[in-house]
């Protein structure tokens, strides 16, 4: 649950326009900008300065998302009309896009190679071009002033425009027909286009550019940098059961490292590393704590051990947090209860009710996340890095394992954690005391516990082993009543049979048999008419909110887990079955996972009854839980 709103809100009306029947664009990035593609029109639709939505709190408007990222482009395109059999893809399961019409095809892709927001774009007709005819772009705000110049041979542009604080930089990288400045992009058919905040760097950023261009064309760059690709994937360590599966691995792959930001930190900004849960123009395109812990735990154990490193250090560089200290119990912490602003400031998540969420699992996850990389990598130097707190162990200690102790309730003769909002992201006014989130606890700990052992902090770790124990006893006495699992100590129909159990079911948190049958049983409360399955059983009635229609929809992490415990109970046809579903969807729609598959059309999720929609691509929740799951398949798999 992401948002609280009315259909009548500003919100909710952008909600509309994002929230496609079908994955309607295409988007390719390198961890400092996004630009969007819609196979629709063959058309660039959006082309963003940075790699996430709302750059840092609004001073002026506290209870808002934040100061919005610029995008510089309406549509950016070959000619004008409308255009003929328009189409695109990604080529080799990569950030490359091509792009296709009747009248010639296109590449737009954001390179790696580069630590700019950087966009190329080329096109080639299909034959002699008539005259008027080139790319034409519709900037998204109106230009104020276009500064010609000429460098290296070559005539560039550095437009500014109203209401956006950041330059553009035109850079052609071929030859161009006219010395018409005002024309802009017309004047050729490949340009690299080049988001500058700070007007100072221009002469180095050109440099850069030259130099990583090293004279070749369009095509000759898109083949480097899928070479370039190739050579930073990792060797799948599973057997795909076909080509779709590998492909959608492929993609996956790509997916978690556009969703990385590899903006360096720098005074005002904290960023480096941290990963959003959808991409652009996906809803959630913003770094949540929960999302980015399955991403980088795909990460780490697929083999890409400096990106999920640069992640772990995200989460103890990110700042400032501890804003919501009052909401737990005086503690101070370094974790963020929700999720974060682009620049690595905490955002507890305002909604429309003017209220901030508490979410306790967010703390065990990042634990969790942080002690499945050093049991793949052993990597005792990142536990003494230092980071923005102190050396990363003991912030990890101090500021998130002890905090999360301090925001335990007694239950029985164990503990549970403090009532929040947990996993679906209920509101704080509705917290409750989730099994989810004292599961994340336990599986936080357990893993911080072989942290302290492995730095020799022998106190630390015999104290939390002892706290883990209550809490397992805490989480039988409150959330196992009468044989069932319950996803709440209070009780309600809503949380009753919920779709996180299966989660907590994977973690290993619950092992009885008998309970997991049960809980396997009751999902089919659960089942909707795509076919899959929803999060819980929702009990809004007013239409006119969000969740009403949120909470009717299929979630495909849902599927995922239930999918994965088929598994662990021998019901591998189940398991294989609901898979396919997930892969085969994806395939006919560019390899791309989203968060959901519509249930029940409506105007914020319209189309037919299985068409994805949500937020697409999904990271942490589609391409790292579609990652995640395959690798726990192939465990299982080779399990004597």
């Amino acid at each position: 649950m992401r948002f609280v709103c009315s259909l009548a809100s500003g919100v909710c009306a952008l909600l509309l326009a994002a929230m496609p029947a079908a994955a309607s664009h295409l988007v390719t990035g390198n961890g400092f900008g996004f630009a969007v593609v819609s196979p629709e029109t063959a058309t660039v639709t959006r082309f963003y300065g940075h790699p996430y939505s709302f750059g840092k709190p609004d001073a002026q408007n506290p209870l808002s998302e934040g100061v919005e990222t610029p995008n510089f482009i309406k549509t950016l395109g070959w000619g004008t009309g409308v255009a003929q059999s328009p189409s695109a893809e990604y080529e080799a399961d990569s950030q490359v896009i091509r792009v296709h019409r009747s009248d010639g095809e296109g590449l737009v892709f954001m390179p790696f190679g580069l630590r700019q927001a950087t966009l190329i774009i080329s096109w080639e007709p299909a034959q002699t071009e008539s005259p008027g005819r080139g790319l034409q772009v519709e900037w998204s705000r109106p230009v104020k002033s276009n500064t010609a110049m000429r460098i290296s041979g070559r005539d560039l542009q550095l437009l500014r425009f109203e209401g956006i604080g950041e330059s553009l930089l035109l850079i052609p990288l071929g030859g161009t027909r006219s010395t018409q400045a005002q024309r802009h992009l017309t004047r050729g058919s490949a340009w690299a286009l080049i988001a500058l905040e700070n007007e100072a760097e221009l002469r180095t950023t050109i440099t850069e550019f030259m130099r990583w261009q090293a004279g070749l064309a369009a095509g000759a760059l898109a083949r480097r940098e899928m070479a370039e690709l190739e050579r930073w994937r990792v060797k799948p360590a599973v057997q795909f059961k076909g080509e779709k599966e590998r492909h959608l691995w492929r993609e996956s792959e790509v997916m978690l490292r556009m969703a990385q930001s590899r903006e360096p930190n720098r005074p005002g900004r904290n960023n480096n590393g941290l990963i959003i849960a959808s991409l652009p123009d996906g809803v959630w395109f913003t770094p949540w704590v929960r999302d980015m812990a399955y991403a980088t735990v795909a990460l780490a154990k697929m083999g890409h051990q400096s990106e999920a490193r640069a992640a772990l250090l995200a989460y103890f560089n990110a700042q400032p947090t501890g804003r919501m200290r009052a909401e737990t119990r005086g503690a101070d912490y370094q974790i963020s209860v929700v999720r974060y602003f682009g620049d690595g400031s905490e955002e507890p998540f305002f909604t429309m009710e003017g209220a901030t969420n508490i979410e306790f699992d967010d703390w065990g996850l990042a634990l969790w996340a942080l002690g499945e990389y050093e049991r793949k990598y052993n990597d005792t130097a990142l536990l003494h890095a230092a980071t923005f707190r102190d050396e990363l162990y003991r912030s990890a200690r101090d500021y998130v394992a002890k905090p999360l102790l301090a925001n335990l309730d007694e239950q029985g003769r164990g503990r549970i954690v403090a009532a929040d909002t947990s996993i679906w992201e209920e509101h704080q006014k509705d917290k409750k005391h989730f099994a989810f989130s004292t599961a994340a606890a336990i599986l936080g700990l357990r893993s911080f516990a072989e942290l302290s052992r492995q730095v020799g902090d022998e106190g630390t770790r015999s104290e939390i082993l002892k706290q883990a124990a209550l809490l397992e006893k805490g989480f039988d006495a409150a959330f196992i009543r009468d044989g069932k699992l319950r996803g709440t100590l209070e009780v309600g129909v809503k949380n009753d049979i919920d779709g996180a159990l299966l989660a907590i079911i994977n973690a290993g948190i619950v092992t009885d048999p008998a309970v997991i049958r049960d809980t396997v049983e009751r999902m089919e409360l659960l089942k909707v008419a795509s076919g899959g399955y929803r999060r819980v059983r929702g009990t809004y009635t007013d239409p006119a909110i969000f969740e009403f229609w949120y909470e009717k929809q299929e979630f495909l992490f849902v599927d995922f887990s239930l999918a994965e415990v088929y598994r662990r109970l021998g019901r591998s046809g189940e398991a294989d079955a609901m898979l396919s579903r997930i892969v085969d969807k994806a395939a006919a729609d560019h390899n791309i996972i989203p968060e959901m598959y519509v249930a029940e059309s409506c105007p914020l999720f319209p189309g037919p009854i299985g068409a994805p929609t949500g937020a697409l691509p999904m990271a942490g929740y589609g391409a790292g839980a579609y990652i995640l799951h395959l690798l726990e398949r192939e465990k299982l798999v080779s399990r004597p």
